[in-house]
């Protein structure tokens, strides 16, 4: 009975615990069910074009980005619900739809428009609602985030591939690019950034093609055959592939795919080639293009095989789709948008209405999003590694800095290369290390035409115009350009030296080129203007070129370019000759100038005072009375002149000196007599003016040639204005010069070497040109700035000047003429201290170093003096006795040794002579040579009587 009543109690137990147990597992299921429920709903709004294929990958690509990102991240609260409309590629059904997502579904996101105009009418409503637009697929650079704060460019810019265009144009030396592009807001965008990178490296755009994005065949053919009439061959091409691929097949029937094209694709072409079939291929062989680059990843292969599964199992009618770039960028934007509602956190995503009174549009009722501005700066934050790369919306746009060079050949394109900012190379591990700028770092190229040889980028076209090419009209000089006009016929002959250059120029061209000259006259037969008019009609399509005597000067090159020049270059004087072959009594004075003979004046004294130092103690020619030792250093000196002189010199150091000079005084002598010679022998023709101030302190009037850009020089010399004078021939000129400045002439003329040469051909015997010379850079032939023709004139005109055809040209049009008196030559100047100071340098510094040498052992040997003296507190005295020493015979010299040995012997001869018979000079009291002989030997030494001895 306990048994019964016990087991009783332990079943009611266990089925308490059991009901307990149960409870519990669903209460804490119902929990779990309660968590999950409670994730976040966020209304994103996504307006494309349902019917493109952008539009369609994009919507694809945006579920299966929110798929993979909840998947991977269960755990957040948000959860975002999209909300589709098509705006079915129209401007106003994409602002519709924006519209009707952000009044009635309160959409805080919408992810597109697909184009660029449909985006930039539906960002302002973005702005309005404070509501962000990201778009993925909207690249033109007129969308500008700074201007709409609230709008995302999820793609690259159409602006960030220009610098790769112009790089891959800069590598190929093309210097003219025509763009090609589609007349919306897509085709406008580009252009501004594109004109500014082409300018930076001296590419000139000299036409724009805007083509309609509903422009007919024949309208499209019509903007091809004006290409076709023009130089330049490289064209860019900017739009869609539904517009680009029926330019291409116009382009290839009408012979523009052949060799000598150049065709660049911008992205909106490479980005989307999957669009595109067969015979579109087909027409672009050998285009170039370049295309968004995307790092090849694990993660990117396994992405595209799941979405090509899903897609065609959501659309089995398309085969073969394709994934492309705007494809990874709608699925990164949604990534990114994901991250940045997660990051705005659990905020209640509303609008606050607007308070409208009275009647309203649409437009205006329509509230603000609460969470707009925090999910803006989300937004700008969020960074990560994504499909199509590193994902930064920085600035509201996407960053991204490497494109890939792209070659058009079968049925896609083959990569020859990146670029990054450092410039263009094959690998691009090398690329992000080193600057490349060269052709030389792409692979192989296809151009058009199967041709492997890069075009030059221009060509003459054969249907095109011909070059109109303008001449000037010159009433003198006709050597170099001459008009001559047929009354009857009204037709015009063009001569001269300049004309014929051009035509052996263009004849050294690789091509042919075809060109009427057209004289720059007026009715009235006269110039229509000054050379600076002529090459201006240049600048402004009058002439497609100038051909003349055209000097390159500065202030032209500003609006044309210019040739390498095909003549002399520099501005000279003209100045008349005068026989200065003087009659003067003093003309032999005029070979030397006054400071060389002042100077050699001065040495003729300074090397007879130095002589007569060395000498004075040891020669008795060099002793004497005051006046006589005087005349005797001016006789010395000057007697060295003609050589005559008989006195000998005993001293080493005497002779070293004398030896030098001898050897100076010889040069000077000879070229003396030469100089003296020309003068008084061969007629001087010297110039009547040598220096340009000279000729504005006189007042003296100049002539320049009409037309010339000399008037401009002569005004910066500083020449007065109304002391200039014109003329047009060299007749004129000679005219002018026999006037002279008192009859209204001309003292001088100014005028370019070519010119100087042919005024000095006629003129030789009477006027010469001095100097200075004025550089400029000779004549060149003129071009409009950046014309292509521009290298290839100036190589052709090397060509003909290493030739022999160019010696032909002067000889037939500048053959020198024989003066009346060859023989006559212009005098050189007078000789000058410039040609002779050497020599009077190395003259003085060997008479100094003689004397310095004298001194010196002159002191030492009297030292004992300068002590005594010294002793005596007598620096004075001790000079003076000095000064007495000096002028005393050094007896101890080998030259009085000498004289007094030989006296010495006539005396003792005279002594026996008195010994051995008488003499009647016998009682006659001793001579005075013979006192003068003893008082000497037995004299008391000067230094002790402290006066000298008698000479």
């Amino acid at each position: 009975m306990l048994r019964t009543r016990t087991g009783s109690m332990m079943g009611e137990i266990s089925t308490i615990t059991l009901l307990f147990l149960l409870s519990s597992g669903i209460i804490f299921f119902a929990e779990i069910c309660m968590a999950q429920n409670t994730t976040i709903p966020v209304n994103v709004g996504v307006v494309l074009d349902m019917d493109t294929w952008v539009g369609k990958m994009g919507l694809s690509c945006i579920s299966m980005a929110l798929s993979d990102f909840y998947a991977s991240h269960s755990y957040y609260k948000t959860r975002l619900v999209l909300n589709t409309r098509d705006s079915k590629r129209d401007v106003v059904g994409a602002a519709a739809a924006a519209l009707d997502l952000i009044k009635n579904v309160e959409a805080q996101v919408i992810l597109g428009p697909e184009t660029s105009p449909q985006t930039k009418f539906v960002a302002n409503l973005g702005d309005k609602a404070q509501v962000p637009i990201i778009t993925f697929s909207a690249t033109s650079p007129s969308l500008s985030p700074s201007q709409n704060p609230y709008l995302f460019q999820a793609t690259q810019n159409d602006s960030s591939q220009v610098k790769a265009i112009s790089s891959l144009i800069q590598s190929f030396g093309w210097r003219e690019a025509v763009p090609i592009y589609v007349d919306n807001e897509y085709g406008y965008g580009i252009i501004p950034y594109l004109t500014d990178a082409l300018q930076e490296i001296d590419t000139r755009i000299p036409y724009r093609s805007v083509i309609s994005p509903s422009a007919t065949d024949d309208q499209i053919v019509i903007e091809l055959q004006k290409l076709m009439t023009m130089q330049t061959r490289v064209l860019i091409v900017h739009m869609l592939p539904s517009l680009g691929s029926r330019l291409f097949a116009k382009a290839k029937e009408y012979g523009m795919m052949r060799e000598g094209y150049v065709w660049i694709i911008t992205n909106g072409m490479t980005n989307l080639l999957g669009e595109m079939d067969f015979m579109d291929f087909e027409s672009m062989q050998g285009v170039l293009g370049v295309k968004t680059y995307v790092p090849r990843t694990k993660a990117l292969s396994d992405f595209n095989i799941r979405w090509k599964t899903k897609f065609q199992q959501e659309n089995p009618t398309i085969l073969d789709a394709q994934l492309n770039i705007f494809g990874l960028w709608a699925y990164d934007a949604t990534t990114a948008l994901a991250m940045a509602i997660e990051k705005v956190g659990t905020t209640n995503f509303r609008f606050q209405k607007a308070s409208i009174s009275g009647n309203s549009t649409g437009l205006e009722n329509f509230g603000i999003s609460q969470t707009g501005p925090e999910l803006r700066q989300a937004l700008l934050n969020t960074s990560f590694r994504g499909l199509s790369g590193n994902y930064s919306l920085t600035h509201g746009e996407l960053q991204s800095s490497t494109f890939q060079i792209i070659n058009m050949i079968g049925n896609g394109g083959r990569a020859v290369g990146y670029w990054t900012p450092n410039g263009l190379a094959q690998d691009l591990k090398v690329a992000n290390y080193i600057v490349y700028t060269s052709r030389a770092n792409l692979n192989p190229i296809i151009w058009p035409g199967e041709s492997t040889k890069f075009p030059k980028g221009w060509e003459v076209p054969t249907n095109g115009k011909r070059l109109k090419i303008g001449v000037p009209i010159k009433n003198g000089f006709d050597e170099f350009v001459k008009v001559t006009t047929d009354s009857a016929t009204n037709t015009s002959t063009i001569t001269g030296y300049c004309i014929d250059v051009f035509k052996a120029v263009v004849e050294a061209l690789p091509y042919s080129i075809t060109y009427d000259f057209v004289p720059f006259v007026k009715p009235d037969g006269e110039m229509a203007g000054s050379y600076d008019d002529l090459v201006y009609q240049v600048y402004i399509k009058n002439f497609d070129a100038v051909v003349g005597d055209i000097t390159i000067v500065a202030n032209r090159s500003f609006y044309v370019d210019f040739t390498l020049p095909y003549t002399e270059s520099g501005v000279s004087m003209i100045v008349p000759i005068k026989n200065n072959k003087s009659k003067s009594a003093w003309i032999f004075l005029k070979p030397l100038t006054w400071d060389l003979w002042v100077t050699t004046g001065c040495f003729f004294i300074f090397i007879g005072f130095i002589v007569w130092v060395l000498e004075h103690r040891i020669n008795k020619d060099f002793r004497g009375p005051p006046l006589y030792q005087l005349g005797m250093v001016f006789w010395f000196s000057f007697s060295t002149m003609v050589f005559a002189n008989r006195e000998k010199v005993l001293s080493n150091l005497a002779r070293f000196v004398v030896i030098i000079w001898v050897f100076v005084v010889l040069i000077l002598t000879s070229s003396y007599t030469a100089s003296l010679t020309s003068m008084l022998t061969v007629e001087q023709l010297q110039p009547t003016v040598t220096d340009v101030n000279e000729l504005i302190k006189k007042g003296e009037n100049v002539g320049y040639l009409e037309g010339s850009f000399v008037l401009g020089l002569l005004k910066k010399l500083n020449f007065d204005e109304s002391k200039l004078r014109v003329y047009k021939s060299p007749h004129e000129c000679d005219e002018a010069f026999s006037k002279g400045t008192a009859k209204g002439g001309i003292a001088a003329a100014f005028d370019e070497m070519p010119y100087i040469k042919v005024f000095l051909s006629k003129y030789c015997s009477k006027y010469t040109m001095v100097q200075p010379m004025y550089k400029t850079d000779g004549f060149g032939f003129v071009f409009p700035k950046g014309s292509p023709l521009v290298s290839d004139v100036s190589r052709a005109i090397l060509n003909v000047f290493e030739g022999e055809k160019m010696d032909k040209i002067e000889k037939a049009w500048f053959e020198q003429k024989a003066c009346s008196d060859s023989s006559t030559t212009v005098s050189s100047n007078s000789l000058s201290l410039d040609s002779f100071w050497g020599l009077f340098l190395i003259a003085g510094t060997a008479s100094i170093l003689a004397l310095i040498i004298f001194l010196v052992m002159f002191l030492h040997e009297h030292r004992h003096i300068l002590t005594r003296s010294s002793s005596e507190n007598s620096i004075w005295k001790g000079i003076a006795l000095m000064a007495r020493k000096f002028d005393q015979k050094d007896l101890s010299s080998h030259t009085f040794r000498k004289s007094d040995l030989r006296e010495r012997k006539d005396f003792d001869g005279a002594d026996r002579m008195g010994v051995v018979g008488a003499s009647p000079l016998t009682n006659f009291p001793q001579s005075s040579l013979s006192f003068s002989y003893h008082t000497e030997r037995n004299s008391v030494s000067p230094e002790e009587c402290g006066t000298p001895p008698p000479d």
